[in-house]
Order: structure tokens, then sequence, then C-alpha cells
């Protein structure tokens, strides 16, 4: 979907013919996160009492980004796993943007980090499923 800022983004460097930027098409975290999380989480971070954690202050969103990074791809108690439906910088860009939102204080996360967190896991779901029963 291109938004009227994406749309913007592009029409001045070609009216003057130059090439647009690449990243010009890349959404932001906060845009990813407005769209996949923030039905549950809310735009807030608050997230729903008893229903949905708060992303807002959370010493585990702001903690060990492997832990975090996991839980996002896999799932976890009723949350839906995102590892079939976004891709690393997708994913690295919604992580960042909550590890920094709303007053959290955590550091960034790389798509880099993102594909060696979904690596480890195939490799334990796969490792998993080799065992006999």
């Amino acid at each position: 979907m291109i938004t009227a800022r994406r749309l913007a983004a592009l029409a001045l460097p070609l009216a003057v013919g130059i090439a647009a930027p690449a990243l010009a098409f890349a959404a932001s975290g906060e845009q990813l996160f407005m769209d996949n999380c923030s039905a549950c989480h809310q735009p807030t971070g608050k997230g729903v009492k008893g229903a949905f954690p708060a992303l807002a202050g959370s010493p585990f969103v702001q903690g060990d980004p492997k832990i975090v990074m996991t839980t996002v791809l896999n799932g976890r108690a009723g949350m839906p796993s995102f590892k079939d439906d976004l891709t690393d910088p997708d994913l690295a860009a919604i992580l960042t943007y909550v590890r920094s939102a709303w007053g959290n204080k955590a550091s960034p996360i790389k798509p880099a980090d993102v594909a060696a967190a979904r690596a480890a896991a195939n490799a334990a779901a796969k490792a998993r499923g080799l065992q006999a029963h």
C-alpha cells in the first residue's frame, strides 16, 4: 500500500529527474506495528488488561532481544506466530520500534539478528521433529 507520505517521497526526486530513494517503499516500524500488532497491544502499547500484555514499560520487551525475537517469531500463549508472515527487516523494524516507543529504552534489533533467531528457531524445531517417539 502506498501512503501519501510514500508517494510524496517518490514525487520530488522523480520530478527533478533523480532516482527515488530505495527506502521509499519500506514501511516504518511504527506503521508495521499499527498494521500487525496494535489491534491487540493497542496503538499506545498499553495492551488490554487480562487479555493482551502491555508493551509500554515492559521489562520483557526491553530485555534480552533473543527472547523477544523468538517470541514474535513463534508466538506464545495465544499470540500468533509471525515467522511465516513478516520478513526479517519487517520484524526488526517492528521490534526496534516497540523497544524504543512509549518510554521504552532498549537497543535496536537488526534484520541479521532476526535472521539468526529465525535460523535457531528452525533448527530447534527440526531437532524436535527428529526425536524418536
